[in-house]
């Protein structure tokens, strides 16, 4: 069995990895993906202490930050593709205002 600061180290890993790419990226859609990536380590932290405890209601979080990390994705990406049919790019700093 695999300990659980095992996870908590490759999840703290995964959670730094996304807020430096939400931090210094330029492109919508890599903020995007780094958004995700920090939900999933958030997730893999809820799934691993619910293995620790043996407690089901871990993972039935993870079932529900999961169907809202779906939604968001469905509603993110219209709006990154509405953007960039009106701006012609997903770069954040050239996309200051939605005005038209």
């Amino acid at each position: 069995m695999v300990p659980v600061e095992y996870y908590v180290g490759l999840s703290a890993i995964l959670f730094t990895i996304g807020t430096l790419g939400v931090l210094t990226r330029r492109n919508a859609i890599i903020i995007f993906m780094s958004i995700e990536l920090m939900l999933n380590s958030a997730n893999l932290l809820f799934v691993a202490f619910a293995r620790t405890f043996e407690a089901l209601s871990g993972q039935i979080f993870v079932f529900f930050v999961m169907t809202v990390a779906a939604a968001e994705v469905a509603v993110g990406l219209a709006l990154i593709v509405a953007v960039f049919r009106t701006k012609d790019t997903i770069n954040i700093d050239e996309v200051s205002s939605l005005r038209g």
